[in-house]
């Protein structure tokens, strides 16, 4: 707790640092081209919509197995690339893992769980929720923690919390949503991100996408430097994953670039970095052929589902 207790955040001095990345930090042509390919590598292609259906999720799994149109691979001379995994709500799980066995792809496959995206439901069921989507299929569990442990200042029982969903998922990997923009100071989000990383998480993450406020860099870089000084102490790496209004390829170049800077490349794998996002990956399409033909194409050419 002494460790808990001395994580602090100044928050000028973040906001100076996060203003200057997208201005410092840019890349052209061929090389951009190459660090947005491995931007898809980095997606968790998601869709957590109250309308979902198995025919949207089929046609998400599809896009996530070849996220990018053939004639631009050929033009670029790369062979196929996959998006890092689907991420969808629990009821979707057998849709996903029946399309991705048909096509003969191997992906992870998440799922949004604990009574995402607030997390109020009953203990005992958002527990439970964790186990039936292991059981029907998925390999990795988005979670999010109880707001008010935060906001309170109760650090064991959220530790506590973290370390029953994360028994819960036994094999499966476990990404703790933090939902910073409801935890009221960077301050917080420090603090909350060393418990959960204590607890057994393999990723934190920003945000369910629900909230007013998302992911944004000065809330990244004070989550990036808490894994960094995690894994100084114990030589444990945790994956980061910011999710929640991230939609241009430009963006997904700043936080790739904040990320190299920050944890160096051993970071840079779908194993310890996504994004989760929805349109990101049609931007990223779209730069892609505008690298290739020097025109960019209309929106509708890069459905994803």
């Amino acid at each position: 707790m002494n460790w808990v207790r001395a994580a602090q955040a100044n928050t000028s001095a973040i906001e100076r640092r996060c203003a200057t990345l997208p201005g410092r930090r840019s890349v052209k042509k061929e090389h951009q081209a190459a660090w947005l390919l491995k931007a898809i590598t980095m997606i968790d292609l998601t869709t957590l919509a109250g309308d979902d259906t198995p025919g949207r999720v089929r046609r998400l799994c599809a896009k996530a197995a070849h996220p990018v149109r053939p004639e631009i691979m050929d033009a670029l001379g790369v062979e196929e690339v996959t998006t890092g995994a689907v991420c969808v709500y629990h009821d979707m799980i057998p849709a996903a893992v029946d399309t991705l066995k048909h096509m003969g792809v191997t992906l992870p496959i998440a799922a949004v769980s604990t009574g995402f995206p607030a997390g109020l439901s009953p203990y005992h069921l958002r527990v439970e929720e964790i186990r039936e989507s292991v059981r029907a299929g998925a390999t990795e569990i988005d979670i999010v923690i109880s707001r008010q442990h935060v906001l309170t200042g109760n650090w064991q029982a959220l530790y506590d919390e973290m370390r029953d969903f994360r028994d819960a998922c036994g094999e499966a990997h476990v990404k703790a949503i933090l939902a910073t923009g409801e935890l009221g100071s960077l301050r917080n989000v420090a603090r909350a991100s060393l418990v959960c990383m204590m607890a057994g998480a393999d990723f934190i993450k920003t945000s369910t996408g629900k909230e007013s406020v998302n992911a944004t860099l000065p809330v990244s870089l004070v989550m990036i430097r808490a894994i960094r000084d995690y894994y100084e102490a114990t030589g444990y790496r945790v994956g980061y994953k910011p999710a929640g209004g991230i939609a241009k390829a430009k963006d997904a170049l700043t936080y790739l670039a904040l990320i190299k800077e920050e944890l160096g490349d051993d970071w840079l794998t779908p194993e310890l970095f996504r994004f989760g996002a929805s349109s990101l990956l049609g931007d990223i399409e779209r730069q892609l052929e505008h690298h290739v033909t020097g025109h960019y194409s209309a929106t509708y050419r890069h459905p994803m589902g």
